[in-house]
């Protein structure tokens, strides 16, 4: 509902009455990073790693905050350590995939993509994802047929 304060008020409650629950430190982390408080999210998502090791989504969206910062080697060791411990978690994969993206490693980012489609086939982003990989590559074809099925999937793709 856009309450982050709110949120971050109850996480810190949960927090109180459990300080070893790592899910409230990464929740609360998501909420620092769309308050924009960047520093005080990664604080979170260490926290949440250092009592919960194998807590596959603070690894992933720490990923995506180093990723945001334009630290891109600590954002692939994350996604990497996720798909790691989770071998089928398809966001690591799509959002891995859209960092390769953006460093121009189309054909790293098709491999996580496809991965993502095999792993969740109805992952609209996903196809939008690799179809911008296709058609950076010269693979029009590809890349429209991405676009349509993303396009089907979801209607913001359209």
């Amino acid at each position: 509902l856009g309450q982050h304060e709110r949120a971050i008020q109850d996480y810190d409650q949960a927090i109180r009455l459990d300080s070893n629950y790592a899910v409230a430190y990464g929740n609360r982390g998501i909420a620092y990073v769309l308050l924009g408080q960047y520093e005080r999210a990664i604080q979170d998502f260490d926290k949440a790693i250092q009592l919960d090791p194998g807590y596959v989504p603070a690894y992933n969206n720490r990923g995506s905050l180093y990723g945001e910062l334009r630290q891109y080697e600590r954002a692939i060791q994350d996604y990497d350590k996720a798909i790691k411990l989770h071998p089928s978690y398809a966001t690591a994969y799509n959002n891995r995939g859209s960092l390769y993206g953006k460093l121009r490693q189309y054909e790293r980012a098709i491999q996580d993509f496809d991965k993502t489609i095999q792993l969740h086939p109805s992952y609209a982003a996903a196809y939008g994802n690799r179809g911008y990989a296709y058609g950076e590559l010269g693979q029009d074809a590809k890349a429209d047929a991405d676009k349509t099925k993303a396009c089907s999937l979801d209607s913001k793709y359209c």
